[in-house]
């Protein structure tokens, strides 16, 4: 099984756990979507730092056009609002573990692209539609196949406890919302 598939296979309930949690933010709302770009603002720097730690620039050479915490603090600053507090970040101690977490991040992109669809035109929205080389997550995908894990174990616990990040921050945020 590849390290894709795997990641895919035992990371499904995480996934759909994070997307449904995500998907009752009503993107629409100014106070939702602030709520919504908070709980991403948790995690996404935190994770970025740990995969630069965990030596993603090795594994991604495009590493530095694929980042967007600076996207996603942009466009909280653009709608007055606040940086929340980071979650404590993740401790990468395998390229496994780094590919885990990259796939986590990167995947979410996709959703993003979906989601922003429902912010509307005068908000803020470089965070979801981050500029970039068309095919990026091709490539990403393809890296992700080509990479020598022969142990998903460590790619899969770090890809959980990414998405176990995003489910934390959405919880808090979504609770927080008027």
């Amino acid at each position: 099984m590849s390290l894709r598939s795997a990641l895919r296979a035992q990371t499904a309930d995480c996934h759909a756990a994070v997307d449904t949690l995500f998907g009752s933010f009503n993107l629409s709302r100014t106070p939702d979507y602030k709520a919504f770009l908070r709980a991403h603002a948790r995690v996404v720097p935190a994770i970025e730092h740990a995969l630069e730690n965990g030596g993603i620039g090795r594994l991604l050479p495009d590493w530095p056009d694929r980042r967007r915490a600076h996207l996603l603090a942009a466009d909280i600053r653009e709608l007055d609002d606040r940086l929340p507090v980071l979650l404590p970040q993740p401790v990468l101690r395998c390229e496994a573990a780094v590919w885990g977490a990259a796939y986590v991040l990167e995947g979410s992109k996709l959703g993003g692209a979906l989601l922003a669809k429902a912010v509307p035109d005068h908000l803020p929205s470089s965070y979801l539609k981050p500029p970039g080389p068309k095919g990026a997550m091709r490539l990403f995908m393809d890296r992700l196949d080509a990479s020598k894990v022969d142990e998903p174990g460590a790619a899969v616990a770090a890809a959980r406890d990414v998405f176990e990040l995003f489910l934390k921050a959405g919880q808090v945020e979504l609770e927080a919302v008027p």
